[in-house]
């Protein structure tokens, strides 16, 4: 078999046009995955409607990679043929640069090589990926588990594990789609005091059900100062991409809490100066994480019973799979399945 049936954009905006290409070779330092199964995550439509400047069309989008080393580079060491493994949205850094030689290898230097912009994901039966974005994969999960795991998984959970709140902290996620409803699994799983905020009174049960302490209906009451009442919240883990959403949240944060964004908001976020003085609050971003943060999360993941809860596609329904996840009515992840 050469050939292989991947989707591809041709320009932004395009839809997704299913096409036979050459099954590639690995080249330095890479290996060629064979691919099970790729969440389709909000970030794509950067590819899809070319809101990353630079990307080179034609372009195969997917950075909730999940699949088995199929080939590799004769140089590439500590990795088999036949393994399972895993690639996100952080697609290689050059170890060598100031900030990689610090440790800082999500903010290397290099010209950034983020999976699925910069070379190909993996919407498609095979791809190439760089030794160094992989992750190992638990056995405990499937493929379909462990793909929104590689993004939405990740950035929440590492987002929370290097928030500086400790078990027994008060911690509120802001949003119930698809971060949301995995970072309120990861708060109440750490041990922290977890308060999910959302819209309608309808979305408690859930919130609930994954492990939410207590439920704020942000069109009922004002989040602040039901935030307030409970004591205020160390950390307000924001998942939604809604600016005014995101600033309605600071002030109710405890002394010295932060807001943490994860959702790219496409608007400014107005932030009240005086309620980060009068708090020493912080306002600060989160970028997803590296391989290891990716089978961290896997780790935890399969040992406490987080899961994401999917929505599964075939490849040949990448487009109707991509519409789905982009109405925000999917509950709550979008997977493409390689048959």
């Amino acid at each position: 078999m050469s050939k292989m049936r991947v989707a591809q954009v041709t320009k932004p905006g395009a839809p997704f046009e299913l096409v036979e290409r050459d099954i590639p070779e690995p080249g330095t330092g890479q290996v060629r995955v064979k691919v099970q199964a790729c969440g389709i995550c909000h970030s794509d439509a950067m590819t899809k409607e070319g809101h990353w400047a630079g990307i080179q069309y034609p372009r195969v989008p997917g950075h909730e990679v999940v699949g088995v080393i199929d080939a590799l580079s004769k140089d590439v060491d500590h990795w088999n043929v036949g393994q399972r493994v895993g690639i996100g949205w952080h697609g290689w850094h050059c170890g060598v640069c100031d900030t990689c030689r610090r440790g800082e290898f999500f903010a290397c230097l290099q010209t950034p090589k983020v999976t699925g912009i910069a070379y190909d994901g993996g919407f498609g039966e095979y791809m190439i990926a760089y030794a160094n974005a992989l992750a190992r994969l638990p056995e405990k999960l499937t493929p379909v588990e462990c793909a929104p795991l590689m993004c939405a998984g990740l950035t929440t959970y590492n987002a929370l594990r290097n928030s500086g709140a400790r078990s027994g902290d008060t911690v509120a996620v802001l949003g119930l789609g698809g971060l949301g409803h995995l970072g309120v699994q990861y708060a109440a799983k750490m041990g922290f005091k977890t308060i999910t905020i959302a819209r309608g009174a309808d979305k408690e049960p859930l919130a609930k059900q994954l492990g939410a302490h207590h439920y704020i209906d942000s069109q009922a009451e004002d989040p602040a100062a039901a935030l307030q009442k409970l004591g205020g919240a160390s950390i307000v883990l924001a998942t939604v991409t809604n600016a005014d959403a995101m600033a309605a949240t600071i002030g109710g944060l405890a002394p010295n809490g932060s807001l943490m964004v994860l959702g790219a908001a496409p608007e400014p976020i107005p932030v009240p100066g005086i309620a980060l003085i009068m708090g020493k609050r912080a306002v600060k971003g989160w970028y997803s994480g590296t391989s290891i943060d990716a089978q961290d999360t896997l780790q935890f993941s399969a040992l406490t019973g987080v899961r994401s809860m999917n929505e599964s596609y075939p490849l040949d329904k990448v487009n109707e799979a991509y519409e789905r996840m982009i109405s925000g009515k999917a509950r709550f992840r979008v997977v493409l399945t390689m048959a």
